[in-house]
């Protein structure tokens, strides 16, 4: 069983960095990010058109390479969750997260009884083929597995304290595109209207010892969240940084083309 890198950060108060894996069908992306430092990837099976083994691959190449591999799934479903988790996700991001009910539901079906109701189905690559009793997998998977939840309307900030109120929230990770929308500013990501809502859920989750996070596109709309307190920071996505600096380089090497202009034969 290996660590939690994410989770073990976050308890001595560290601040983690994430990237989203939402395009590129290939595992040899997780292995980039652990090269860049990343602390988690956020493989994303709500938007992109991942199956399960296209996922598992994923998780496995995270793993092996020291970064922690969370999934967000599509909906708050136990088969859903249970499935990423089996195959080895170290946490499960829950969106549209709006009832605490349908929460602490969800949060159960991550905890392997007493602490929840998820089924004993653990796949033996997640014990890297060593012997374990089922005491020692229960208890070390119920303590390193990381629940995030995404906040990102309006209604779950309104609930703000009875979401962060459910037992075994460790991060709450604000959606700023989707809350952008709901709050009536699309897009405007430094709109006072928007930054006081968030403002008001990290102080939410200092009162409730809750982890605050945000999932931002670029490092320039980060670093302002920083600041603000946010430790579990996500920054855009594997084919908006390739875009990115294929841009950067593309862009550099054009200006030097004044510089060594060579003459006509």
């Amino acid at each position: 069983m290996r660590p939690n890198v994410t989770k073990d950060k976050l308890g001595r108060g560290e601040t983690v960095f994430g990237c989203l894996v939402q395009h590129f069908r290939s595992s040899e992306v997780l292995r980039v990010f652990a090269a860049a430092g990343f602390d988690y990837a956020f493989i994303d099976a709500e938007h992109s058109g991942f199956d399960l083994e296209t996922i598992q691959e994923m998780i496995h190449a995270a793993v092996q390479s020291g970064v922690t591999p969370l999934v967000r799934v599509g909906e708050l479903s136990y088969s859903l969750q249970a499935r990423f988790l089996d195959v080895g996700a170290q946490g499960i991001i829950l969106p549209r997260v709006e009832s605490p009910e349908e929460l602490r539901e969800s949060i159960s079906w991550m905890k392997f009884p007493p602490c929840g109701k998820r089924g004993y189905g653990i796949m033996a690559p997640v014990l890297d083929y060593k012997p374990a009793t089922f005491h020692e997998v229960i208890r070390y998977l119920n303590e390193n597995t990381l629940t995030v939840v995404q906040f990102e309307t309006r209604t779950a900030l309104e609930r703000c304290d009875e979401l962060l109120s459910a037992p075994g929230v460790d991060v709450a990770m604000v959606g700023p595109s989707d809350l952008s929308i709901s709050l009536g500013v699309p897009g405007e990501f430094e709109h006072p209207a928007l930054v006081q809502a968030v403002q008001r859920l990290i102080e939410s989750c200092g009162r409730h010892g809750v982890v605050p996070g945000i999932q931002c596109r670029t490092s320039a709309l980060a670093q302002p969240w920083l600041e603000r307190g946010m430790r579990f920071v996500g920054i855009g996505s594997e084919h908006s940084l390739l875009l990115e600096k294929a841009r950067e380089t593309v862009a550099f090497m054009r200006s030097m083309c004044g510089e060594y202009m060579h003459p006509r034969l």
